[in-house]
Formats: C-alpha cells, structure tokens, sequence
C-alpha cells in the first residue's frame, strides 16, 4: 500500500476511535464530545505537518469525518461526525482554511438530519450545523471526491464500521397499530361485500373464498418475531466483543472476501475488449465443429472485387459491338471529315493561282 493509503487508513482509524468512545456515552450532547476530545488530544493531529503538506493534511481528515456525517451511519454516529468536522475546521493549521467538500446529492440528507434534530430538540446539533453554515465552511461540489486524470478505476474502499451502521427499523415503523387496525377493518369489509354478493355454496368454494382471515395477526407476528431476533443478534455482538470472538471488522473482512470468490466464480470467464475494438461484434460458427477444426479466432481479410471485374462480369456485350469496346481508341480518331480531300486540294490550287494573278489579299498587312 502506498504512504497515500497508509495515512488515510491511519486518519481513519482514530477517528473510529473517537467516534467509538462517544456511542458508548449513549449521549448526542457536544458537551461530551468535548472532554473526549481533550482526553484524546485530538488537536495534535495536525501537528507535524509543515508546508504543503498542511493543506493536504486538512483535506484528507476533513474528508474523512465528512464520512461519518452522512447515511448509513446511525444519527449518534452522524452527530458526532458534525462535531468531528466543526473542530477539525476550527483547529486546522492550513491558512486560509480548507473547506468541507459536500456534494450535491448530500445536501437532501443534511437538511432532513437537521429537521430531525430540530424536532428532537437537540440544539447543540442544529447550532453547530449552523456556525458551519454561517462560516461558510462548506464547499458545494459536484462529485464527493477530487476527479484526477489517470486515475485508477477500481478504488480500494475501506469498509465500514458495522458498529457505527444504524439498525434495520423500517418494519417497526412501517407497520404500526394503525396500520394494522386499518388492515384489519378493510379486510372485515370485503369479506362482507363477498359473502353479499355470492350465495353460501359459492362462498364456500375455493376459487371464491380468497380472504386471509390470519392476515393480520400474521403480519404483526412476523414484525414481533423480526424485533425479537434483532435484540436477541444485538446482545449476542456484544458478547462477542467482551470476548475473544472475532470483531466486526474480521466479520466484515470475511464477508467482503466471500463476496470477492463468488464474483470472481461468476464472472472469471468474462473479459472486458479493448476500448479499439468494443465496437466489433464476434460472432461464434455453431456448426464449425462439425466440419472440423475452426479457424474464425484468426483475422481474415475480405478482398472485394474491383469495378472492371464487377462490371465485366454484370455487363454482356456480344458481336461487333464487343471488338469495338476492346479494342484501342486513340485521340486522332475521335474526330472525322466532314468534306472530301479532292475537293480541299481543288481549292488550294486555286487559291495558289489567284495569288499569282495579284488578286489575293495580303493578309500579313
């Protein structure tokens, strides 16, 4: 890994260390933030860093806590992000002072984490949000990250802190006791509007009596069942890290791993063509096999009939005609006399007697 790489794994992992210490308050007040960074000295980060590399520095860590600000981490996570990078910008040594690079698409998450902070009463949050925002601390971008030419296409991703992710809880809160006593009311209604309109004997039938009397309870069962093993997966992660168990990065290190070999499984025998030749399509000869040994991978060049040949062979001229279109035409015989030569010399000889005579013109005066 190059020294790039190294400095940004190293950036990340303190800060997944400080992050981690604020989750365990189980608070969202900066006030504790506070002593955890002055326990931590996270302000000498930025000591060492002299010149260019000030600037460089401020970008990569500004960068990096910019991450946690956004999904999918949990809104503890998210918060202590926000203070992350309001000291982090505060503290830098780069002058004047790197922004925060947010990207566009970013902005709808930011705004609805500040309703919900709102609506939650959590003014510190909304007030640091805001001093950010006043500061104009933030520098709107198209793409998250500097675009570089050359660059290459596979990025290595450092994977993310599943501890720090926010817990699956859209079926709690999609299914509620309105939901259910509003499921249940409908499904009591078009069971009578059926049993109105068919008679007992065709209710009873099964192509008729398509309700799910259990509909309900089912669905709030599940939903419980669901709860009950996310609590029961919780306590057993805890366990796990108060023992020698694996932590949640090997865990997650395992799972990118298999997801790796099975990809690799899948696609191995896909190739990607040079960007010269995507624009040709291969075709495959199904019936080569049979007649024998197959030649296509090999490049064969189509030679094309000129026009003489082409036009040898579509136009047929027979008789007189085709001695003529033969035969050698010559720019002397492109054009004919009109008059005999008899009478061209009656002619000069009496021009030639006139002259003698002195009745010509002298045509030089």
């Amino acid at each position: 890994m190059d020294s790039g790489g190294k400095q940004e794994k190293l950036v990340r992992s303190d800060c997944e260390l400080l992050l981690g210490r604020f989750r365990r308050t189980e608070s969202v007040r900066f006030q504790e933030f506070c002593s955890i960074w002055s326990q931590m000295k996270f302000s000498q980060v930025f000591h060492g860093t002299v010149g260019r590399e000030k600037r460089m520095f401020s970008r990569l860590i500004l960068d990096t806590a910019c991450s946690f600000f956004l999904p999918p981490f949990s809104f503890q996570i998210r918060v202590g992000g926000l203070y992350l990078l309001y000291s982090l910008y505060q503290c830098q040594t780069a002058s004047p002072p790197e922004l925060i690079r947010l990207a566009l698409k970013d902005w709808e998450d930011v705004q609805k984490f500040e309703k919900d902070a709102a609506s939650a009463k959590h003014v510190d949050v909304v007030y640091i949000l805001r001093q950010l925002m006043s500061h104009k601390a933030f520098y709107f971008t198209a793409m998250p990250t500097l675009l570089f030419y050359k660059k290459k296409r596979k990025l290595e991703k450092s994977p993310l802190c599943e501890e720090f992710m926010e817990r699956a809880c859209r079926p709690q809160e999609l299914i509620n006791i309105e939901l259910l006593d509003e499921l249940s009311n409908i499904n009591q209604l078009y069971d009578k509007l059926k049993t109105s309109v068919f008679s007992t004997a065709e209710h009873e039938a099964s192509s008729v009596n398509l309700i799910r009397k259990d509909f309900v309870p089912q669905l709030r069962g599940t939903v419980v069942d669901f709860y009950k093993w996310q609590q029961k997966k919780d306590a057993v992660d805890e366990d796990k890290d108060s023992g020698e168990g694996t932590s949640s990065q090997q865990e997650c290190s395992q799972r990118a791993l298999l997801l790796a070999s099975i990809k690799s499984k899948a696609y191995g025998e896909a190739t990607e063509a040079p960007k010269s030749r995507r624009h040709r399509q291969v075709e495959v000869d199904l019936t080569s096999h049979e007649a024998g040994p197959s030649h296509s991978s090999r490049y064969c060049r189509i030679h094309k009939p000129s026009l003489k040949a082409r036009t040898t062979k579509n136009v047929h001229v027979s008789g007189d005609l085709w001695k003529e279109a033969i035969s050698t035409t010559y720019v002397n015989r492109l054009t004919s006399l009109d008059f005999d030569p008899e009478e061209i010399r009656d002619r000069s000889q009496k021009r030639s007697s006139r002259d003698e005579d002195g009745v010509g013109v002298d045509l030089s005066s």
